[in-house]
């Protein structure tokens, strides 16, 4: 390789050329110059060397920040660059670059021509599993621990999920050879296709497992304890691999829990925190007085009621709600009191009432009654 190659021209290309125009261009070349549409063409033969050695070095970005600093010195002997040059002693080199073309333009490293023939395919995984579960608030404000049942499938004990009979195992399909791929010819393209009778696995079983009829799995009910955080809200989990087995062997699907929240008698949750309404005597609310009121793990809380407090007047107790995991903190309690008004009151209880609705105080110490009644009058003129 002489050290004044630009591998630029070679591609018909320059330096701000992309890595996909580079591609393209060396695609279009490739097929061009490809010995088996030039046989017995040297000048065909040298060319397309020389442009898989440009592509080669271009195509990786370290190469080429190399090649664009010392040029194709550098892939000579291991260069300034501390690279050292692929080149390309025989035809079948060429071909194995060439596969990488049409490995690009079918979307599959497998469809090629040249010497590196299919890949088997790994057993197919189990499917995933959905499980539902519903908790109580009270639940979700700890950790709690739960046990599940659920009907799966599970690894064939007899056979430890292989499928076969006997301790032999699997033995290489007849039709492919084992590489998982039977090739087709197609001109001077040779494209490796999934072998239909081994499914791409590159193995078939010819005793199979009389307990799972070669499958490898058997339908069964598993047992499971999950541990659901403090503060979890409607979410779900995911456990990995607890759920369906694969197929011959092939690795678990995952359970996926979903966690749904139990209406709460008495609490409301919005986010972490907890809202609840208590409903208060009208004597409190005008006198003053104490409240107890439980939080969700049942501590009592003493709520302080002012004198002349109003229905929904809104009381919080910091760090009573649900612990948040994100945040790292819990949320809070709001409590929402209403005046409850008496009813049914004895005669004694009415004059009383009576007499402290005459008093011309009541009226003083009431602006918004007095006023409300203002517009009424107003509308009834």
């Amino acid at each position: 390789m002489s050290t004044g190659k630009d591998y630029y021209a070679i591609l018909g290309v320059n330096k701000s050329s992309s890595q996909e125009e580079i591609k393209k261009a060396y695609r279009k070349l490739a097929l061009k110059y490809h010995p088996d549409r030039n046989p017995g063409d040297k000048n065909a033969e040298e060319k397309f060397k020389e442009i898989n050695e440009a592509y080669d070095v271009l195509k990786d970005d370290q190469k080429r920040a190399a090649y664009d600093r010392y040029g194709s010195s550098a892939f000579q002997n291991g260069g300034p660059s501390g690279f050292s040059s692929q080149g390309f002693s025989d035809f079948s080199d060429i071909s194995d670059i060439f596969s990488n073309v049409f490995g690009d333009i079918f979307g599959n490293g497998n469809a090629a021509s040249g010497s590196r023939g299919g890949q088997r395919r790994s057993s197919p995984p189990g499917s995933n599993i959905r499980y539902d579960i519903t908790i109580t608030l009270e639940e979700a404000l700890k950790t709690t621990k739960k046990n599940i049942r659920y009907k799966t499938y599970n690894k064939c004990s007899k056979c430890n999920g292989s499928g076969c009979e006997n301790s032999k195992g699997p033995s290489a399909c007849p039709k492919c050879g084992g590489r998982g791929s039977v090739r087709q010819q197609h001109g001077f393209i040779t494209i490796d296709t999934v072998c239909q009778q081994c499914g791409g696995s590159g193995s078939v079983i010819s005793n199979p497992c009389h307990e799972c009829n070669g499958t490898g799995r058997v339908m069964g009910e598993r047992n499971l304890d999950i541990t659901i955080p403090a503060g979890i809200g409607p979410t779900e989990l995911v456990f990995r691999q607890e759920g369906e087995a694969g197929y011959q062997g092939g690795p678990n699907g995952d359970l996926i829990v979903f966690v749904n929240l139990l209406p709460h008698d008495f609490f409301k949750l919005n986010g972490i925190d907890l809202y609840c309404t208590v409903y208060i005597p009208i004597t409190t609310a005008i006198l003053g007085g104490e409240i107890i009121v439980k939080d969700l793990s049942g501590k009592d809380h003493k709520i302080k009621i002012p004198h002349g407090t109003q229905s929904n007047t809104q009381f919080v107790i910091s760090a009573c709600g649900l612990y948040s995991r994100n945040n790292r903190r819990y949320g809070d309690l709001f409590i929402n009191v209403i005046v409850e008004t008496p009813v049914d009151l004895s005669k004694n209880q009415q004059e009383i009432i009576e007499k402290f609705s005459s008093d011309p105080a009541f009226e003083k110490n009431n602006p918004k009654t007095k006023q409300s009644q203002e517009q009424i009058d107003k509308l009834k003129k």
